[in-house]
């Protein structure tokens, strides 16, 4: 999942961003209002962790301006305003959590799953998926009833297509969901994982599309 992440606090901004690396995310970290703009503009992200007060604004203002223009990403409000009207104005804006500070990083990483999984339309955390059964909470997976251990990069792709069984996902969409802006990127990083994840797996866990890119297959049940 790729993650932005509007913080001004050093301390605390660089905490959760370590936290969502460990968990096999990518996150691009901006401190300003204006600047995490241009990174809507410039990216799809697939959720954002918003604090209320940066020095170029409110977070409100930023989130109702995404909701106008019909930007449904998913945000998670991360902020020290704790009263119950702070709350229910996020809510009613167009948040779909909210954490007061300070929180526990593994219950941001669970909220950020929570979150995921109703945004791909299935928010049960166990899938199933031919001869695989996928713990999209736990992050693991199991064939043939043993767990397949898989690198955070190797799950992190893997996690895109459960969430999109049906999707066809090009090399570019891939890469935009794996890496900020930042990333140094080999021009064969995705067919190097795909091929690993197909070792690992099952040869047939993705189907190749010529030319356009891959999508999650129907692995069968042999070891």
């Amino acid at each position: 999942m790729r993650i932005l992440l509007v913080e001004d606090d050093p301390v605390l901004g660089m905490a959760v961003r370590d936290q969502i690396v460990a968990d096999g995310h990518c996150v691009d970290w901006v401190n300003r209002l204006d600047e995490a703009t241009e990174a809507m503009r410039a990216a799809a992200f697939e959720l954002v962790l918003l604090d209320l007060m940066l020095p170029d604004g409110r977070g409100l203002d930023f989130l109702k301006g995404q909701r106008a223009t019909g930007n449904a990403t998913p945000v998670i409000v991360l902020t020290a305003r704790d009263q119950i009207t702070d709350r229910i104005a996020a809510l009613d804006t167009g948040a779909d959590d909210y954490l007061v500070k300070p929180f526990d990083l593994f219950e941001l990483s669970a909220r950020i799953r929570a979150v995921g999984r109703r945004y791909c339309g299935n928010p049960n955390p166990l899938v199933v998926i031919g001869g695989l059964e996928i713990d999209l909470a736990a992050r693991s997976v199991r064939r043939g009833g043993k767990i397949v251990p898989l690198t955070a990069r190797e799950w992190s792709l893997f996690e895109v297509f459960v969430q999109r069984p049906h999707q066809l996902m090009s090399k570019l969409q891939l890469e935009e969901r794996l890496y900020s802006f930042d990333a140094e990127i080999e021009s064969n990083t995705i067919e190097v994982y795909i091929a690993r994840l197909r070792k690992k797996l099952g040869a047939d866990v993705f189907e190749t599309v010529r030319g356009m890119g891959y999508r999650l297959g129907a692995p069968g049940g042999g070891q």
